[in-house]
């Protein structure tokens, strides 16, 4: 098993770490600049070139039933959902087969919103990252290694 994050804008990175400790599971931090990353045998970082989607592009390549990924990118999300890893929003959210259509759907529908609006007329983004949405994070995540264990 191996959790590969796409870590950007990934708020829940120490989460990542304390969890994938608990369950000796080694971790990629995949992101186009280098960051501190804990002093790990478990804990690697992949620095890939600053083209579009090239992070993504890394991640997908190497998704399997083995891997765990965690992004909030949809479009990232459904090509490891059909490539069969098991993929985690930040907030824990699971992205599945049959929940990744509707994800994109709704991607979709905000992009043509937004892309009718003027200036000014926002229609608000996500809400704030939360204690309840780390936590529930962490439970996600965690289940998800105990469940991959098991199939093992």
């Amino acid at each position: 098993m191996t959790i590969l994050v796409d870590a950007d804008a990934c708020p829940v990175k120490e989460e990542i770490y304390k969890v994938a400790a608990r369950h000796k599971v080694p971790v990629v931090i995949v992101s186009n600049s280098p960051f501190r990353i804990p002093q790990s045998p478990l804990v690697s970082r992949v620095v890939v070139n600053d083209s579009f989607d090239a992070a993504d592009d890394w991640i997908a390549e190497r998704a399997a039933p083995s891997t765990v990924i965690i992004t909030a990118d949809i479009l990232l999300a459904e090509r490891c959902v059909k490539a069969d890893a098991q993929v985690l929003a930040h907030n824990g959210r699971p992205f599945t087969k049959d929940s990744i259509g509707s994800a994109i759907a709704t991607r979709a529908i905000m992009a043509d919103l937004r892309s009718g609006m003027n200036a000014g007329d926002g229609i608000g983004g996500p809400p704030p990252f939360s204690k309840r949405d780390r936590s529930e994070f962490l439970q996600a995540l965690d289940q998800v290694l105990v469940k991959m264990r098991q199939k093992r």
